[in-house]
């Protein structure tokens, strides 16, 4: 298991799966200047191993609680100099690019949520691909609480997972919302037990570290259909099936069917 620079970031690499852990459980892991570091550090790790899939889950009782109001690591912050757009806000230089970077990663994701996911841990929580929560965790639009607007493509994402309605009543009243509701809303794939979670988490992202390449451009694929038009999408549909064709596993694929025998992907 590597230490990013900060130790704020635990990253490991097993049966092709990335494991990225908040590890910052005294804070409960909430966005301070070290471990938004120690994030990106380990993006690049990971873009560059063998990896073929990417779970991300927090150390100690909490996934993510939002951004550290408190953090002392912060360098002082010019709120006039970015008013003027001199420079750039935290959300414009670290925040956007990062959650644009996840969308963008050619891999699977899966996020394991333990616990309180608010805020900007809300919106990570959110970027898996599949989400797998323990039956205690919880999720809180937080940004109302402190007269903010909610920030890091939760505007975007939520509407489009539970409707209008419900994204507006969790933005406005800044409630928190239970695992089991999460799941019954559509915001969520699963709840398990507890301490199930890490194997459960685990076993799913091993499913999707096996599978072929072309589960990238699946997701590439479903990021672009939510702004496209049909015929827009049948576009991509086609351009995506052929770059999915070209690859060994297509071939890999074809070949397993046609054999009766199961398919061993490599994913190139």
């Amino acid at each position: 298991m590597d230490h990013a620079p900060n130790g704020r970031v635990l990253l490991e690499i097993q049966d092709n799966v990335a494991v990225m852990t908040l590890n910052d459980p005294s804070v409960l892991n909430a966005f301070g200047y070290k471990l938004r570091h120690d994030i990106t550090w380990a993006l690049d790790n990971v873009e560059a191993s063998s990896a073929r899939c990417l779970m991300i889950t927090g150390a100690g009782r909490a996934f993510c609680s939002g951004a550290n109001l408190n953090d002392p690591d912060r360098p002082p912050r010019d709120r006039a100099a970015e008013a003027r757009g001199e420079v750039k806000s935290d959300l414009e230089a670290w925040y956007n690019p990062t959650f644009i970077r996840l969308r963008d990663l050619a891999m699977p994701v899966v996020t394991a949520i333990n616990g309180i996911a608010a805020g900007a841990g809300m919106s990570l929580a959110l970027m898996g691909d599949i989400r797998i929560a323990a039956a205690s965790a919880s999720f809180l639009q937080a940004f109302a609480r402190i007269g903010l607007v909610p920030d890091c493509g939760s505007s975007y994402v939520l509407p489009r997972m539970i409707g209008m309605a419900r994204a507006m009543e969790l933005s406005l009243l800044a409630e928190r919302l239970p695992a089991e509701t999460a799941l019954a809303w559509g915001m969520i794939n699963r709840v398990v037990n507890d301490p199930d979670l890490p194997g459960a988490a685990m076993a799913m992202a091993r499913t999707l570290a096996e599978g072929p390449a072309s589960l990238a451009l699946i997701r590439k694929m479903y990021w672009a259909s939510l702004e496209n038009t049909y015929e827009q999408q049948l576009d991509v549909e086609a351009k995506l099936q052929m770059r999915a064709g070209m690859t060994e596993d297509y071939t890999e694929g074809v070949t397993a069917f046609r054999e009766k025998r199961r398919t061993r992907f490599s994913g190139r």
